[in-house]
C-alpha cells in the first residue's frame, strides 16, 4: 500500500487552512498520536493532561501494547496503519505527536505537516541529516508550531546551566566533554533465524520505510531497535539530544565544522559500543577562540584522567557534561543542578533562580495561539544534525570528516555522503523526503 500522501485524499486536502498560526477554531487542542506505549504513552499523557487537549486518535502497530493507553484514554479511535489514520482523521486534528522508533519519525511528521498539522516530535527529530533539513524547511513553509521532546530543556537544572555559561560564570568556554553510560549498541551479529510474528503485531508496518527483513523476537521490537542501524540512532539519538541540549543552548552552537570517531566501526547491523566522538564547532560569543571542541563519550568510554581530575575529589556522574572555561569549570550531571568548580573559588556564588516549565503544555499553548515553543525545529534541527553526525562518523573510524551543513555534504568524503540521506523502500516513499 503506497503512502497516503500520494493519494488523491492527500492531494485534495486544504493545505492553506493552517498556513497562518492561529488558535484552533474549536477552542480545543485536538491531538492524534503515532505510537501508544512506553515513551509514546508518556508523550500522549503529557500533552493530553492540558485542560484544552483532547486525544482524538492513535496509531499503534501492536495492539497488545494498548493497555495502558486505553485504561486512561478509552475513547480515541485506534488504527494499526498510521497512514489510514491521517487520511481519515486529519480534518479532525490540530496536531500530532510522534513517539515511534527513530526511522519513522520523519515520515510521520512530514506527512502530518503537509496536511497543516502541528508536530510534537520525540527525540531525535529524524533518523538522518537530510530528513532534519527537510522537516525544518516544511515547518517554515507551513508556518507550523513544532517542539522536540527534550523536556529537560524546560527544567530548572538545564535553564540554570545555560544562564551560568552565558553570563560568564566560568569565563569563556574552552572545551566541553559530554558523556552517557548507556550502551545502545551491539558487537554481535544478529541471530540467523526467523521467528513467528505475534498475532497482535504488524511487522511490515513496523518496518515502515526501512528495507524488509525477517522478524526476530526481542532483537527489534519493543526496545532493542535503538541498537540497530536501520531503526535507531544508538546512544547518540537516545541521550545525545538530551545531554548536548544545554551545551547547544549555552554556547549558541550551530552545525559542526568536523566530526571524528576514535572507536570501532559498526558491524553492519548494529551500532558500535563505547564511542568517542570529537566535534569541532565554530566559536561563539561565549567561547574562547575561533572554534570550540566538544567530545562525546558513551558506554564504557570516559574523558581522559586529566579531564576527570578537574572535578576531584568528586567523580563524574554516569551521564552529563563538563564545561571547561578560562575561569573555572562547570559540571552538569544529567539530571541535577550544575556545580561550579573549584568549590572554594565559587563558595557563595549567587546562582540564578529558575522555575521549571511544562514542556508539553508549552506546545499545546503555542498551538492555541499563546506563546512559543522553546525547542522548535529551528533549534532542535541543528542539535539533531550534530547528534546524528556522531553515529554516521563511527562508520569511518579515525577519519576527520569535514561537514558543510549548507550543502548537506562532507567536503572530503564521497563515501560518507552516502549516509547523509536514507533511501526508503518502494511503496513507502514520502513526498518531501524521498
Amino acid at each position: 500500500m503506497p503512502l497516503l500522501m500520494n493519494r488523491r485524499t492527500f492531494l485534495a486536502a486544504p493545505f492553506f487552512v493552517r498556513n497562518l498560526i492561529s488558535a484552533p477554531p474549536s477552542g480545543q487542542f485536538r491531538l492524534g498520536a503515532f505510537g501508544a506505549s512506553n515513551m509514546a504513552y508518556f508523550t500522549i499523557d503529557g500533552l493530553a493532561r492540558h485542560p484544552k487537549a483532547k486525544l482524538i486518535c492513535v496509531a499503534e502497530v501492536d495492539s497488545a501494547r494498548l493497555g495502558q493507553l486505553k485504561a486512561k484514554y478509552p475513547d480515541p479511535h485506534v488504527y494499526q496503519d498510521w497512514r489510514q489514520m491521517l487520511a481519515k482523521e486529519h480534518r479532525n486534528l490540530d496536531a500530532v505527536c510522534v513517539g515511534t522508533p527513530d526511522h519513522m519519525h520523519a515520515p510521520m511528521a512530514m506527512s502530518a505537516m503537509r496536511l497543516g498539522l502541528h508536530v510534537y516530535q520525540q527525540k531525535p527529530m529524524a533518523h538522518c541529516v537530510h530528513e532534519v533539513h527537510m522537516l525544518t524547511a516544511m515547518a517554515h513553509k507551513k508556518n507550523l508550531v513544532t517542539q522536540m521532546g527534550i523536556q529537560i530543556h524546560s527544567a530548572r537544572e538545564y535553564k540554570t546551566a545555560v544562564e551560568l555559561i552565558q553570563t560568564g560564570a566560568i569565563g569563556k568556554v574552552k572545551e566541553v566533554h559530554s558523556f552517557s553510560e548507556k550502551k545502545w549498541g551491539d558487537s554481535d551479529l544478529l541471530p540467523d533465524r526467523t521467528d513467528p510474528v505475534p498475532a497482535t503485531f504488524n511487522w511490515d508496518h513496523w518496518i515502515g520505510v526501512a528495507q524488509p527483513r525477517p522478524f526476530i523476537r526481542d532483537v527489534y521490537h519493543p526496545e532493542n531497535w535503538r541498537k540497530r542501524i536501520d531503526f535507531g540512532t544508538a546512544t547518540f539519538g537516545d541521550m545525545g539530544c538530551h545531554i548536548l541540549d544545554p551545551v547547544f543552548g549555552a554556547l549558541g552552537l550551530a552545525a559542526p565544522l568536523s566530526v571524528r570517531s576514535e572507536g570501532v566501526a559498526p558491524n553492519g547491523q548494529s551500532w558500535a559500543l563505547h564511542s568517542v566522538i570529537h566535534y569541532v564547532f565554530p566559536g561563539t560569543a561565549v567561547t574562547e577562540g575561533k572554534t570550540v571542541p566538544i567530545t562525546w563519550y558513551d558506554g564504557e568510554a570516559r574523558p581522559p584522567a586529566e579531564i576527570q581530575a578537574l572535578v576531584a575529589p568528586r567523580k563524574l556522574p554516569g551521564q552529563g557534561s563538563l564545561f571547561i572555561g578560562t575561569k573555572g569549570v562547570m559540571l552538569l550531571p544529567h539530571i541535577a543542578m550544575p556545580v561550579l568548580l573549584p568549590e572554594d573559588q565559587f563558595k557563595g556564588f549567587p546562582m540564578p533562580r529558575h522555575e521549571a516549565a511544562n514542556h508539553y503544555f508549552q506546545f499545546v499553548d503555542a498551538v492555541m495561539g499563546n506563546g512559543k515553543t522553546t525547542t522548535s525545529f529551528d533549534y532542535s534541527g541543528p542539535l539533531t544534525e550534530a547528534v546524528l553526525l556522531g553515529p554516521l562518523a563511527t562508520r569511518f573510524p579515525k577519519t576527520t570528516l569535514e561537514w558543510n551543513s549548507a550543502k548537506l555534504k562532507f567536503g572530503n568524503s564521497a563515501e560518507a555522503n552516502h549516509y547523509v540521506r536514507t533511501r526508503y523502500r518502494e511503496g513507502w516513499k514520502v513526498k518531501g523526503l524521498s
